[in-house]
């Protein structure tokens, strides 16, 4: 997949169909729109390109800082390589972006640069300054400058809203099941190893901070999860905490990830954490000791899990 950073560095030599959205989660809604667009850009010869957008317009317009999303950039651009895609293009927003006319937008960015010669999209979909235009009007556009528009069900556009509200809701509630159905793969975590305090060590359950660099990354309800991570070519199991360790009296939120059979020092690692169960709620405890006997019953768990897959 060619990762292409603005509309203005797409080479205008691949005639493309073109598809547009924000595709934050890359769920089982988005794939079928992504299915159509890879299978008839193959019978049409167009390249099968997704215009997207980094920052999210709404960080920017709206300084939207309680904007949670399900991917990074990296997640996103790493899932989209998997279906098939042949071009990404992800376009700087910015508030001049959001000024452009919507014939300008069209003209210019989709049909000059992007050399669209057809667009999937859906029916509710809104661009142009103030996004004032519509698919009737990006229909009207077709007519003129020689694209075709395909057009989303309502039904699918529908199916993908209602997919999206549900993964957060349920991330925001510990139902990884649910959101894990409704994304067609794990839910992930990605960051930075960072040194904590040494707590779990002391435990006998040595831990590794995940640092998420990115804060507009939804993390799921605080809690006990069983994880894996693929680590130096292998892959690894674990438990992980997210939470404020309240046996302690801990003031910030972190997330902790004991391995199950790993050494390694993994300080200052990148690690993309998959979640695949929730254990339990987090919890107070009186002691460490009792902190401990509960750790010991979630590995047991954790390994029943596990062994089950």
């Amino acid at each position: 997949m060619d990762i292409v950073q603005s509309i203005a560095k797409y080479d205008k030599n691949h005639a493309s169909i073109l598809t547009i959205g924000t595709f934050d989660g890359v769920h089982i809604g988005h794939r079928r729109i992504l299915d159509q667009l890879i299978s008839t850009g193959k019978k049409s010869g167009l390249r099968p390109t997704v215009l997207t957008f980094f920052p999210h317009p709404r960080m920017v317009l709206q300084q939207d800082d309680g904007l949670k999303l399900l991917n990074t950039l990296d997640e996103k651009i790493s899932i989209l390589e998997e279906t098939g895609l042949e071009c990404l293009v992800i376009h700087p927003f910015s508030k001049k972006f959001s000024r452009l006319s919507a014939d300008e937008f069209v003209r210019d960015h989709l049909v000059e640069q992007l050399q669209a010669k057809m667009i999937i999209i859906g029916y509710d979909h809104r661009f142009g300054r103030n996004r004032n235009a519509d698919i009737n009007d990006l229909k009207a556009f077709g007519e003129m400058l020689e694209f075709e528009v395909v057009e989303i069900p309502v039904q699918e556009i529908n199916e993908v809203s209602v997919s999206s509200t549900k993964i957060r809701n349920a991330l925001k509630e510990g139902d990884i099941e649910t959101a894990n159905s409704y994304l067609g793969y794990t839910y992930m975590l990605s960051g930075t190893i960072r040194r904590g305090k040494g707590l779990g060590r002391q435990l006998s359950f040595p831990t590794a901070n995940l640092h998420i660099h990115e804060p507009y990354k939804l993390i799921p309800k605080n809690g006990a999860y069983v994880v894996y991570a693929h680590i130096a070519d292998n892959k690894y199991y674990g438990m992980m905490n997210i939470g404020f360790n309240p046996t302690v009296k801990g003031k910030r939120r972190s997330i902790e990830i004991h391995f199950f059979e790993l050494q390694k020092d993994l300080y200052d690692l990148p690690v993309r954490v998959h979640v695949l169960y929730r254990l339990r709620d987090e919890e107070k405890f009186d002691s460490l000791d009792d902190l401990k006997r509960q750790l010991d019953i979630d590995k047991t768990e954790a390994l029943a899990y596990i062994s089950e897959l």
